[in-house]
């Protein structure tokens, strides 16, 4: 497939709306004019990357209308749709995908160009600063894969829980929040979130053999965190 294969589809579906349309006016690859109106810019690309992006960007010095045209087989259109939908709107920028095999109907309007006015979640930035100052240092380096997991202050509060068990042995929820000051205590032993904790009887909690293995794994961050003052 070529970029140019996908010029004519969208040639028709924007004459079928009443557009004169020429391609390759001065850089544009498709430029669309109706009557008064102000002109219609469509950017073909075979797939969607930051080139495509920026010269769309480009365009909008021409016309506040600007779209990118990729294929409907498109790889990363398929597998991050919503993402880079969200994008192009940040940006102003139409989206329209292309299926030069099909005889009709074969653009789809993914998204039209306009203002973007972002949603502010006053709820997730609370969230997110709470995450903030709860979480005791600076454990993490900023970019680390997450596959294998992250330091976050939830990890961190129940490293210490885990400690303290380590330590003590099996022990009543009640006397780990009072020791530790941890009034979340019963919750993390009971939710056991990581597989850490066993139950051994009504109220009283142990370490499971996974959280023998697993703490001593996340014992060197959480050392340089000076959890280990939890269980002093």
């Amino acid at each position: 497939m070529k970029e140019s294969d996908l010029y004519l589809p969208i040639k028709r579906f924007l004459e079928s709306q009443n557009y004169e349309v020429k391609g390759e006016v001065q850089d544009c690859d498709v430029l669309a004019v109706r009557g008064e109106e102000v002109p219609v810019v469509v950017e073909l690309k075979l797939s969607f990357n930051l080139n495509v992006v920026l010269q769309a960007v480009e365009r909008l010095s021409l016309s506040p209308i600007v779209y990118v045209g990729i294929p409907r087989q498109c790889k990363t259109l398929k597998r991050r749709r919503r993402q880079i939908i969200k994008l192009l709107r940040m940006l102003g920028l139409g989206l329209v995908a292309v299926d030069p095999e099909l005889e009709t109907g074969n653009v789809e309007v993914l998204l039209d160009p306009g203002e973007y006015k972002p949603r502010k979640s006053k709820r997730r930035q609370e969230r997110l600063l709470g995450e903030f100052m709860r979480r005791v240092g600076d454990p993490n380096l900023g970019g680390t894969a997450k596959r294998k997991g992250i330091m976050t202050a939830y990890r961190q509060r129940a490293l210490a829980i885990g400690g303290f068990l380590r330590e003590n042995g099996a022990t009543k929820a009640s006397h780990v929040a009072q020791t530790l000051r941890e009034p979340k205590a019963r919750d993390i032993l009971y939710r056991d979130v990581y597989g850490w904790f066993d139950r051994e009887a009504r109220g009283v909690y142990k370490l499971s053999p996974r959280g023998k293995r697993e703490i001593t794994l996340w014992q060197g961050t959480a050392e340089e965190t000076k959890l280990d003052r939890f269980a002093e």
